[in-house]
């Protein structure tokens, strides 16, 4: 969870992403961030993620990202 963590503060400076809970709903992260989290996921983690996996509910705040990586490990 601490490499998410990097990857997620190093995307957006600023956002609190162990409280936030709406991070798509919100519009706190935009699609540019979105490409940047998946590849670093990907890179990071050696984790395959594809189009079906770019659910709101997937990225609205770091612990729903980290099951979607746990889920694909």
């Amino acid at each position: 969870m601490d490499k998410l963590m990097k990857i997620l503060t190093e995307t957006c400076p600023g956002v609190d992403f162990e409280k936030e809970t709406a991070l798509i709903d919100d519009g706190i992260l935009e699609s540019l961030d979105i490409v940047t989290i998946v590849s670093e996921i990907m890179d990071v983690f050696g984790v395959e993620l594809n189009v079906d996996d770019l659910l709101p509910e997937n990225f609205n705040s770091a612990e729903a990202i980290w099951r979607l990586i746990e889920s694909r490990s």
